[in-house]
């Protein structure tokens, strides 16, 4: 039996949630910033599970990618005083890999899936029995002689983490207890998250300076940070070590971040709508080949935060540029070129 190497498992999840230092995550819900009504319901259901004596019901965390899907998940194991077990959906490959992890749980133990939605059929289907009856069903011997046998697991909490929640099929999402989705934060919230990372990183970060990466953060935590880290760089370097609005500006003008927090892919996505498709409707397929990114990148990566501000929509035929793409490139709908017609 192949057991995936906790280590290796724990080092790719932290690789995947950032560049940043793990220090930078918060450690209990007190700490964490953001997502009030989430952390308000995981306080209500932590308390009553510990008042109970009880383990805590599976949880589900959905939204797009760097909003602290991970960090909650190790929030939970040590605010219900547990320990966590981490792994991938896609590091699963089989019902054995599953089945070696849940067998070494201790009562209460977290076990955490990232990206859950990308969990293999068969190794999901050991899932059902696992989290509604703690119990595993494993077939010994071939042929005529197999025969099924029952182990009993202890009771465990399962937290999965998606990016893609309708990829999940509804056996399995309809065994979580509670499904919690995770939203953009707001600049207050990562204007409060940055200043307390540059705390940690012992990096001086004025109220202005804060509010300009803030802004363009792109509503995601994980990009703060990292953005922090560059302009952290660039002060020591080419300023006197103190991040302030000029000096924030400067850093990320260099790294191409522009005013709405839009890197050089998020442009040419817009660019390749608006220049060569005529503003859309373009399909997700043509808009991949066009700017050379995997579509999946785009869908879970980039479109979120365009559609959200309103710089994209996604229709029936296809994605289209908004007025508001077209205004932010200095362009009139009048005079985009035609969609290209097959000859």
């Amino acid at each position: 039996m192949n057991v995936p190497d906790e280590r290796v498992v724990q080092g790719a999840l932290a690789d995947e949630d950032g560049t940043f230092e793990a220090s930078l995550r918060p450690t209990a819900l007190s700490e964490y910033v953001g997502q009030a009504a989430v952390c308000d319901n995981l306080t209500v259901a932590i308390e009553a599970a510990r008042g109970r004596g009880d383990v805590l019901d599976h949880v589900l965390l959905a939204g797009p990618p760097g909003l602290g899907k991970t960090s909650l998940a190790y929030i939970v194991a040590k605010e219900m005083g547990v320990d966590i077990r981490c792994t991938a959906g896609p590091v699963l490959e089989r019902a054995g890999d599953v089945a070696a992890i849940l067998t070494n749980l201790e009562r209460g133990d977290v076990l955490f899936i990232d990206e859950i939605h990308r969990l293999n059929r068969v190794v999901e289907e050991v899932l059902y029995p696992a989290m509604e009856d703690f119990q595993l069903d494993i077939i010994v011997g071939q042929g005529p002689t197999a025969r099924t046998l029952k182990l009993e697991l202890k009771p465990f909490t399962l937290i999965g983490a998606t990016t893609r929640t309708g990829l999940l099929t509804s056996p399995l999402r309809d065994r979580f207890g509670a499904h919690f989705r995770l939203d953009f934060y707001d600049e207050d919230e990562l204007c409060a998250i940055l200043r307390r990372s540059a705390s940690i990183l012992n990096v001086p970060l004025d109220a202005d300076g804060a509010r300009e990466m803030a802004r363009r953060s792109r509503g995601t935590p994980r990009i703060g940070n990292r953005l922090l880290r560059r302009v952290r760089d660039y002060a020591q370097v080419r300023a006197d070590g103190k991040i302030t609005a000029p000096v924030a500006a400067d850093a990320l003008s260099m790294l191409e971040v522009d005013a709405r927090g839009f890197d050089k892919m998020d442009r040419a996505i817009l660019l390749a709508i608006i220049e060569k498709f005529g503003g859309g409707p373009v399909g997700l397929d043509t808009l991949s080949a066009a700017v050379g990114e995997e579509r999946d990148t785009i869908e879970d990566v980039y479109e979120p935060y365009l559609i959200k501000e309103g710089f994209l929509t996604r229709t029936p035929k296809g994605r289209v540029a908004t007025d508001i793409a077209l205004n932010h490139f200095g362009k009139l709908r009048s005079d985009l070129p035609g969609q290209p017609r097959l000859l």
